[in-house]
């Protein structure tokens, strides 16, 4: 299972009886996901055929097949071929990041310490006041990396570190859908309600997760994801809630 076949910096392994997973550095940047959106496109082009999904991560491919047409030996060397069509982007400014097929979405957020309970702890950590902890973060555009976790959780990078704050000691039992979370350098929106130990300050109206939508998540990855202050009529008037709002570490 540690077989891996290498393309200049870019790996090939076995993950699991009908699985492949193409690593393309040990760190993220724009730069690799670049290279990580190149591989999917030539895949999905080239090996419809044999693929069942492709699913793209921060430096990483998953390129899981139909064990009844074709084998690992296949789809490995299918892939070693394709690899050889991208283009090595790493490290060369004159290949930019607008290489991403990527959109901005912008989504409203009411910030605040009914909305968010970890706004304040944040603020105090890094003496902010709330203020600033809320203009800092609707400052950046986030890069999507990765969707998992649950179905249309996107991992958003990178936040400040200005306002950055480590999970939650005690992670929560359930945090409601729409909550609006940083971890570390990282920050989401909570598709659903779920389990979670990410630091919320403030909570999102917008849908991110519809199963019967087409297509289904508001974002992919590559996107970028700008944040928007609103008020509190404006969160409830686009649909938000606030019914029945714990913020209990374990509740």
């Amino acid at each position: 299972m540690a077989i891996a076949t290498s393309t200049n910096k870019i790996s090939i392994q076995i993950a699991g009886e009908n699985a492949l997973i193409i690593y393309f550095s040990e760190q993220t940047s724009c730069d690799v996901l670049v290279q990580v959106q190149q591989a999917e496109r030539l895949v999905r082009q080239h090996m419809r055929q044999d693929i069942i999904d492709v699913v793209p991560s921060y430096a990483s491919l998953l390129v899981m097949f139909n064990i009844l047409t074709t084998d690992h030996h296949k789809v490995r060397n299918r892939l070693r071929d394709l690899l050889k069509d991208i283009e090595n982007t790493v490290g060369n400014t004159e290949q930019p990041n607008n290489l991403l097929h990527s959109s901005i979405i912008e989504l409203p957020v009411y910030y605040s310490t009914e909305s968010g309970p970890e706004l304040s702890i944040i603020a105090n950590v890094n003496n902010l006041t709330i203020e600033q902890v809320i203009e800092i973060h609707q400052q950046q555009e986030y890069r999507v990396y990765a969707i998992g976790f649950a179905p249309g959780f996107a991992y958003l990078g990178e936040v400040d570190e200005r306002i950055s704050a480590p999970r939650l000691i005690t992670p929560r039992m359930k945090v409601p859908k729409g909550a609006v979370a940083i971890a570390d350098k990282q920050t989401a929106v909570y598709p659903s309600a779920s389990p979670g130990g990410w630091n919320i300050i403030g909570l999102c109206p917008i849908n991110m997760f519809d199963i019967n939508a087409i297509p289904p998540m508001s974002v992919k990855v590559g996107d970028k994801v700008k944040f928007k202050a609103i008020d509190k009529n404006e969160y409830l008037a686009l649909g938000g809630t606030l019914a029945a709002l714990t913020w209990n570490a374990s509740v």
